[in-house]
């Protein structure tokens, strides 16, 4: 038949046609949606110019400034304060709110209505008492409702005579447009919700229109992760907040440690007495208080005008002048930074001259003043393949001579005391005598001609680290076998290759078996006497010359005790005293006859763990060479220290300071007595270490955040010696970072390694806190988060959420330390929630800065090095306190490779 089609095509056609109407239904209800929401926003703009701009005299709004962004009800209209890199961006999304003018939350003061019931608050920021009209601070925006007139009002279910029969279709369109608009109102938008958390109104049950209000967040972005911080009621505007640097400064007051674990001429005496050595990036100049053996006290001072770590020093014949050389590193952006020696004073800190930028590779090894001259010349070795030798004029700073010296390391280089001519090196597995022609006269460059130590039927040594010149010319070697050779004078060869030859050659004229294991130093006493440091038996050996000839024999001796390490290297002091250098990074002060006493100690190894106690200056550190240390701030002195046989990576004191927890590696955490340093619980909470430790600030509950993602809770006795499971706070999809505890001690917020912030209601049963909005105006008892409204100010552009290591607030509320990744320690006004706020930036470390903490009056700032093993004591100066300006390094300083611990 025709026109029939085949079975089914009877019913499909019915079903498109019908799909055909409801489209076309859909898109006349769709423009009359459209045209409410026109309507709706042209009575708003005609309601606010009477209203919002009485007796202000500022300008109505014009259309464009009040024009909607597409998809978005008028009355939802954001204002957005953007900035932002390719990696991080910090958005600044200020939805309305309907507070009275003067008032930063509230109720909306309706003209030609009546008040919302309640009167509650809704989360959002209040407008200047000046109306919409008014410029405002950015991302500030006042929501005015209409007046509720019928005549007015499109979405009224009106009965008004006038409407006819026709217009009922167009009216039921008109209140489903206006339902719409409310959904649109109430709903807000998943971003400022973090796309799960509704954000209700505290409103009372009647106040409907008070669930339409949204509150005001501020979102970052890391790695393209949104963060969304919610702005504490009492703030109405980010103009509100302060601005600027903070008025506070930091002066570096001590430094605790000494680097001797891997480097060399690290330990001289100055002419004024004081011994100079250095840590990190810092030359400290330490004056020794007590007699001889006694306890430390003193004071330091510190040279800070280098840029990365410093690896060696060199002290002018006069006793004043001092050279040091640092290593190379990389800057904040990875570009790789040329090492350098200064030249400076010691009286005065002041740098005299800067030598051999961009002409050495990789860091400065060792130094040499020469002797005969004045201390006229400078002699370098660096750190590059054929480790270059030059030798420079100290006053112009211009390089004299220059030569490749040895593929292998060198350890030690000096100008012989009786010729500026002869330079000595020596280091893996050789000894070098070189002939510097140019010595005669600064303006005769020369040039450097070499000769090899030639050990002949002695045993060849794998290294020779130290060497010192005698009165009467001859050298002492002392090597990796324990031995010490007696180099002797001869004739001059000449055989020497090179214009000049070499004035004099030397040979091995006698030995001595001085040490089991290395001779790490040698020191000339001023009596003629040596002084030799062993690595493995760790004695220091006083040697003269021996009644039979040539050779030495031993007068008297001391052993360093076991904990403090091998002898790296050896000064002499006033009198009879000495100084040691170890390797464990003490500084011992003493004699042969009375025995040894520290007066500087460090840690060895990557630190980690720090607390300050909560009514005593002091603080407890603890790290990767496994030791607890526990400083006492003002002595400047180690109070006691123990072996926590693995590593510890985070501690905090109980309130009332009697005990404190250590937090392990492999997910047990320790509780020790302060006073009897005894052990009085031990606990493992899984198999992950362990990041943070944190007691409530009424001492009742430990949290203890782990690698696993958890968040244990255990209630705490009285005293803080037994602890019992509470809780655990389950929610978090990555490793908890950091911790803090509500000031009533019920709540906890928490940072993990994906950029999360979370809020836990721990009397509550340990529950994660979804609505993450009720806890803006929480008031927490410290504040170390990274992450957070009140410090998100403190992240840097471009920075990779890795960049901040830890951040601390002063106990008065005040400033805000952060560390980060970059060798850097900055203050930052508190609260920091501005877009890249301004800090004072204090250098020094000489690698990532690990934790900071205030002490618990403010007084003092501890910050500790990572791989540096250093910690710095600043000094809190409040605005118009004297001191130093702080002092910020062109240079971002980065750890250099350590040497060879068996040399």
């Amino acid at each position: 038949m025709d026109g029939a089609g085949g079975p089914g095509e009877g019913p499909a056609q019915e079903a498109l046609q019908s799909l055909s109407r409801r489209l076309k239904v859909q898109e006349e209800e769709m423009e009359l949606v459209k045209a409410a929401l026109a309507e709706a926003l042209r009575l708003l703009r005609l309601q606010a110019a009477p209203t919002s701009l009485q007796g202000s005299g500022a300008p109505a709004p014009t259309r464009d400034s009040l024009a909607a962004p597409p998809g978005l009800p008028p009355t939802c209209s954001p204002v957005m304060v953007s900035r932002g890199t390719q990696t991080e961006e910090t958005q600044v999304e200020m939805e309305p709110s309907p507070g009275p003018p003067g008032l930063s939350n509230g109720p909306p003061a309706l003209h030609g209505g009546s008040e919302e019931p309640g009167g509650t608050q809704s989360e959002g920021g209040g407008s200047s008492s000046s109306g919409t009209g008014s410029p405002g601070p950015p991302g500030a925006l006042r929501l005015v409702q209409p007046p509720q007139r019928a005549a007015d009002t499109p979405w009224r279910n009106s009965s008004s005579s006038s409407s006819s029969p026709s217009d009922r279709p167009r009216q039921k369109l008109s209140r489903k447009a206006a339902s719409s608009a409310n959904l649109l109102m109430r709903s807000g938008s998943t971003e400022s919700r973090g796309g799960k958390e509704p954000l209700s109104s505290p409103g009372g049950p009647g106040s409907r229109r008070s669930n339409y209000n949204l509150g005001i967040s501020v979102k970052m972005f890391l790695r393209g992760r949104p963060i969304t911080m919610y702005i504490p009621s009492g703030i109405r505007s980010l103009e509100e907040l302060p601005s600027g640097p903070p008025p506070e400064t930091l002066s570096l007051d001590w430094v605790y440690g000494y680097r001797g674990r891997d480097s060399r001429s690290n330990l001289f005496v100055l002419r004024s007495g004081e011994v100079v050595y250095f840590i990190a990036c810092v030359v400290v100049l330490y004056r020794p208080g007590g007699g001889p053996g006694g306890p430390g006290g003193g004071g330091q001072r510190h040279y800070r005008g280098h840029t990365d770590c410093v690896r060696c020093l060199a002290v002018h014949p006069d006793g004043v002048r001092v050279a040091s050389g640092q290593t190379a590193g990389v800057d904040k952006d990875g570009k790789p930074l040329q090492p350098v020696v200064h030249v400076w004073d010691s009286e005065t800190l002041l740098k005299l001259q800067e030598i051999g930028l961009g002409a050495f590779e990789r860091g400065v090894g060792a130094l040499a003043f020469s002797i005969m001259d004045q201390g006229a010349f400078l002699c370098v070795v660096d750190d590059s393949n054929e480790h270059m030798l030059s030798v420079w004029d100290c006053n112009r700073g211009t390089k004299l001579a220059e030569i490749k010296s040895t593929n292998d390391s060198v350890l030690a280089v000096g100008f012989s005391p009786r010729d500026s001519s002869c330079i000595v090196t020596s280091g893996k597995s050789h000894v070098h005598f070189w002939n510097w022609s140019g010595a005669a006269g600064a303006l005769a460059n020369g040039t450097l001609t070499r000769k090899q130590g030639v050990f002949g039927k002695y045993k060849k040594p794998k290294f020779i680290p130290c060497f010192v010149f005698l009165p009467d010319g001859d050298i002492l070697t002392g090597d990796s076998e324990g031995n010490i050779l007696t180099w002797g004078r001869g004739p001059s060869d000449c055989r020497t290759p090179g214009r000049g030859g070499a004035k004099e050659t030397y040979s091995i004229v006698a030995q001595a078996h001085a040490h089991e294991g290395s001779i790490f130093a040698l020191c000339l006493r001023r009596d003629g006497t040596v002084l030799s440091g062993g690595g493995r038996d760790r004695r220091l050996v006083q040697w003269g010359p021996s009644q039979l000839g040539s050779g030495l024999v031993a007068l008297q001796e001391a052993e360093i005790p076991e904990h403090f390490g091998a002898v790296r290297a050896i000064a002499e002091g006033p009198g009879s005293e000495l100084l040691v250098g170890t390797t464990k990074n003490a500084l011992l002060r003493g004699d042969l006859a009375q025995g040894f006493s520290p007066v500087i100690q460090g840690h060895t190894d990557e630190l980690w763990g720090l607390c300050t106690h909560p009514f005593r200056n002091c603080f407890l550190t603890c790290g990767h060479d496994r030791q607890l240390c526990l400083w006492d701030g003002e002595g400047h002195a180690l109070a006691w220290s123990i072996d926590l046989k693995e590593t510890g990576l985070c501690a905090d004191f109980h309130p009332s300071g009697a005990v404190v927890a250590v937090g392990l590696n492999t997910g047990r955490w320790l509780v020790l007595d302060t006073e009897t340093r005894e052990i009085v619980s031990d606990i493992t909470d899984g198999n992950e270490q362990l990041s943070v430790v944190r007691y409530s600030p009424d001492g009742l509950y430990l949290a203890i955040g782990s690698h696993d993602n958890m968040i244990y809770i255990y209630s705490v006795s009285g005293d803080g010696a037994k602890s019992s499971r509470f809780g655990r706070c389950v929610g978090h999809s990555s490793f908890i970072t950091h911790l803090d505890w509500s000031k009533d001690g019920n709540f906890i917020m928490s940072n993990s390694g994906d950029y999360e912030i979370l809020y836990w209601d721990v009397a509550g049963g340990c529950k994660l806190l979804r609505n993450r909005y009720e806890s803006r105006d929480r008031e927490w008892a410290t504040y170390t988060c990274v992450l957070g409204f009140h410090v998100y100010g403190v992240w840097p552009d471009g920075s990779d959420g890795t960049d901040i290591n830890s951040l601390c607030r002063s106990h008065n509320e005040r400033v805000v330390a952060v560390a980060d990744d970059f060798c850097k320690v900055h203050l930052f006004q508190y609260p920091c929630a501005r877009a890249k706020a301004p800090s004072l930036v204090y250098g020094g470390h000489g690698s990532h800065v690990t934790s900071v903490r205030f002490t618990h009056d403010d007084s003092h700032l501890v910050s500790l090095g990572g791989k540096d093993a250093s910690i710095f004591q600043w000094r809190v100066l409040s605005a118009g306190s004297a001191g130093p300006p702080p002092f910020t390094p062109s240079r971002t300083p980065s750890l250099s490779p350590a040497s060879s611990l068996d040399v």
